[in-house]
């Protein structure tokens, strides 16, 4: 196998330190089948067992022995019905019993599909809501380094995939062992030397078909990979859509595609050709079952050890025989995509947070907002710290401002009072409780966050601003909309509030998408409220109505302000200058121009700058 068959790597970009990385996604597992993967997704049937046994079985014994009675039927006609002189009314009789078989064979085959495609489809519910739940509570460094199209990879098509092992798989599977079972049963039972005979067919076919299955299982796993490769690149390439073009890009694009198209359909025909290699075997084992049947039944016949009826039903056994192990072998190979597809799901299922709740952890009560740093330290990748010691003490009430260089450490501490990561050493509390101690869902409850690249759902305007506080009222919602200048420009939309926004709200400017952000925070009612370079998009008429609205907005809430614009943090009580992970300077506006440190030198760059633009 090629290396390139046994893994998939990419690239892409550290959304906190900037720094471009290798990622190595979905490698193939080159390990033997799992028994331990059944027992796991058969657990998913466990909540259904009482719905599914009495039925299946049922259908399953009548489906079974329906067919299998049909063949002693023709026998019995052949034998007496056809017999010199024939037997009109017998003959009649035998006709009538196998079209009542045929009957009952497909009603309880089709009450039985019905019955287990409702069961398979609630199974593969139950596990695609357990897979997103589980991913939603991941941590921010788990999404970090995964591509978004590997993680969409997994809940969709890796799911389906295990659609037929649920709807159909392991009740065929059942059937098909029940009907090997009474077919070996009634040839050995009419005929010992014949069965044998017959049935000495079976190990050459399970020899050669087991030589496959390796190279089959290690196949499809191949095909996931590159599937998975695929979907990322394609999520990449839609986001980015608008570089590759300003860049004109298209045909480098295209051909990077056209690479991985190809490698993925080259996988794709390796794996059905070694898949399709079953059916051929069992052909050929079926012809040699029926040569020795005609061949040494005819001795038997000629000896008047059998009759010619038992070996027509003989031959019809045979049909029998082979078709259950021609799906046994297909449902190998359905058992290895499952295999495959389960592996990757279970993957992320057994993925633990990088931030932990506590076992004991308790609800964080309705908080003031008093917050306290000590020694905070955190390091993204072992080895580089992103924050040094860093010591901070915020009263109920007071506005942060956090400026710095970029990389200086202002969002990793805005991300560790959120909890999206936790520190390495040092603790934070507010209001005196370790916010490890406390349950995440309790924590960000009480923070608010607005991002310089808000987040758009699909939906409507008013569902955008209502995400931040699930119950308000259109009244609340409204209220939150005119508190931040949003109302005007929302009432001139075609529908207003009930417009709908495009995906990522591309039909709202940098500075409406903005606003509404405003909106949804300020609906939610923090008590904690964090403006991450929140006003970077907005223009400058816009930004002199949120400076009115932030007075509101900001007024009794404690908060952390993370700008470039001096307007935007001169008004703070406390300035926090950061300097590659250290704490370097505090304090109000006027005392850190005074000092003429690192907080004047950064102002005085910005006056020039301004200067020499406008």
């Amino acid at each position: 196998m090629s290396q390139e068959d046994k893994s998939t790597t990419g690239s892409g970009m550290d959304t906190q330190t900037g720094q471009r990385f290798v990622y190595q996604d979905d490698e193939v597992l080159d390990k033997e089948f799992d028994w331990g993967q059944v027992k796991r997704l058969g657990k998913y049937l466990k909540p259904y067992t009482k719905q599914i046994l009495p039925v299946i079985i049922t259908m399953m014994i009548v489906g079974a022995l329906t067919k299998l009675f049909n063949p002693l039927l023709i026998a019995y006609a052949i034998d007496n019905a056809l017999r010199e002189g024939g037997d009109a009314r017998l003959l009649f009789q035998c006709v009538g019993g196998m079209l009542l078989l045929y009957i009952i064979q497909w009603a309880a085959n089709t009450y039985r599909i019905r019955f287990t495609n409702q069961i398979g489809q609630k199974v593969i519910y139950d596990l695609r809501h357990d897979l997103f739940s589980h991913i939603q509570k991941l941590s921010f460094k788990f999404f970090d380094k995964r591509p978004a199209g590997s993680i969409l990879v997994r809940i969709t098509n890796y799911v389906n995939s295990l659609q037929d092992l649920f709807t159909n798989g392991v009740v065929n599977l059942l059937m098909d062992c029940v009907q090997l079972v009474g077919i070996i049963f009634i040839l050995l039972y009419f005929n010992m030397k014949l069965g044998a005979a017959i049935i000495v067919t079976v190990p050459i076919m399970f020899f050669i078909s087991t030589k496959l299955r390796i190279h089959i299982r290690r196949a499809w796993q191949v095909v996931q990979s590159k599937q998975s490769r695929i979907n990322a690149h394609l999520n990449e390439c839609i986001q980015g859509i608008k570089v590759t073009q300003a860049f004109s890009q298209e045909k480098e694009n295209m051909s990077f595609f056209n690479h991985m198209n190809l490698s993925n359909h080259k996988s794709w025909d390796r794996a059905s050709t070694l898949n399709q290699s079953f059916n051929p075997i069992i052909e050929v084992t079926g012809a040699i079952g029926y040569c020795i049947l005609f061949w040494f039944g005819a001795y038997l016949i000629q000896s008047e050890e059998i009759s010619v009826g038992i070996i027509v039903a003989f031959a019809t056994y045979i049909g029998f025989f082979w078709e259950p192990i021609n799906r046994l072998g297909q449902m190998y190979s359905q058992m290895l995509i499952a295999m495959a597809s389960s592996e990757r799901i279970f993957e992320f299922i057994d993925e633990e947070p990088n931030v932990p709740e506590a076992l004991n952890a308790k609800e964080l009560p309705n908080v003031r907002g008093d917050i306290e740093l000590k020694q905070v330290e955190f390091e993204y990748e072992p080895g580089r710290k992103a924050l040094k010691g860093i010591d901070l003490s915020v009263k109920a009430g007071q506005s942060i401002a956090l400026v710095g260089h970029t990389g200086s450490g202002k969002s990793t501490i805005i991300n560790l009072l959120c909890r999206f990561y936790d520190s390495t050493s040092g603790s934070i509390t507010i209001d005196g409780h370790d916010i490890r101690e406390v349950t995440v869902s309790s924590l960000r409850s009480q923070v608010g966050i607005v991002l310089q690249d808000t987040f758009i759902f699909s939906g409507t305007i008013r569902d955008n601003i209502r995400f931040g506080k699930l119950d308000a009222t259109d009244e609340e919602v409204e209220f939150a909309a005119k508190a931040v200048r949003a109302h005007d420009f929302i009432v001139d939309m075609p529908q207003g509030y009930d417009t709908e926004v495009q995906e990522r709200g591309n039909m709202l400017s940098m500075g409406q998408r903005q606003l509404i952000s405003f909106a949804r925070a300020l609906l939610a009612d923090p008590r904690i409220l964090i403006l991450d370079e929140a006003t970077a998009s907005i223009d400058t008429e816009t930004e002199l109505k949120i400076q009115e609205a932030l007075k509101t907005l900001l007024a009794g809430r404690t908060s952390f302000i993370i700008a470039h614009r001096l307007s935007t943090i001169r008004n703070a009580d406390n300035i926090i200058v950061l300097d590659h992970g250290e704490l370097m300077e505090q304090g109000n506006h006027d005392d850190l121009m005074k000092q003429q440190g690192i907080y004047y030198g950064l102002i005085q760059a910005q006056y020039r700058f301004l200067k020499e633009v406008g």
